[in-house]
């Protein structure tokens, strides 16, 4: 039986209406970041091998994302899981799966997270409605295995923001990249080497 990997991508979130209309009105496009592009997310599969099953959901209005939307669909998706799964988030789909993982109880055995790039906020305003609580019981007794990925150099979360996860989450493992970014890349060899050596 194929390891079932389900990979949630990162969005855009603001604090109200007015403030995604804001962001819309005075953005300034870079031609550069309309190319089409692959990255990791569609080149994992191929990496990985035969053995794995990776799902890579779009989740709804990922411009401007909406914890209560994004919930709904993920528990349609888990609906599709095998026990024994893998989560990775990616960004916003890391602060996601955090925050769900330590409201609710998850219906399948989760071996191992992955949260790479995964801004934290616990106050504030700057991610709306996907800040965390302060309670990462729930989500530590559901994962055998955690791990918190970050790039020394990534433009769009600090670095600090994985420490911030290390504090509430004492058991993950951290891994630092120097020159990843925020994981925008075509091919994360790092990453497939950590799921394969689970």
């Amino acid at each position: 039986m194929k390891l079932q990997i389900l990979i949630i991508h990162g969005g855009n979130t603001f604090a109200n209406h007015s403030d995604y209309i804001d962001h819309i009105k005075n953005i300034e496009i870079d031609k550069t970041r309309l190319y089409s592009t692959i990255e990791w997310k569609q080149t994992i599969p191929n990496r990985l091998g035969v053995n794995y099953e990776v799902l890579n959901p779009r989740m709804p209005n990922a411009s401007y994302a909406r914890y209560d939307e994004w919930k709904l669909y993920f528990e349609a998706v888990t609906k599709v899981l095998d026990n024994n799964v893998i989560l990775i988030g990616h960004s916003l789909g890391g602060i996601f799966l955090a925050k769900y993982l330590s409201e609710n109880k998850f219906p399948k055995i989760i071996d191992a997270l992955f949260l790479l790039a995964a801004p934290f906020e616990e106050n504030g305003e700057s991610l709306g409605d996907f800040k965390l609580g302060t309670n990462f019981d729930k989500l530590n007794k559901q994962v055998k295995k955690i791990y918190i990925l970050h790039s020394e150099d990534d433009p769009v979360v600090p670095i600090t923001d994985s420490d911030k996860y290390i504090s509430a989450l004492p058991s993950a493992e951290l891994v630092i990249f120097h020159d990843k970014g925020h994981f925008n890349t075509e091919e994360f060899s790092g990453l497939v080497y950590l799921i394969k050596d689970l």
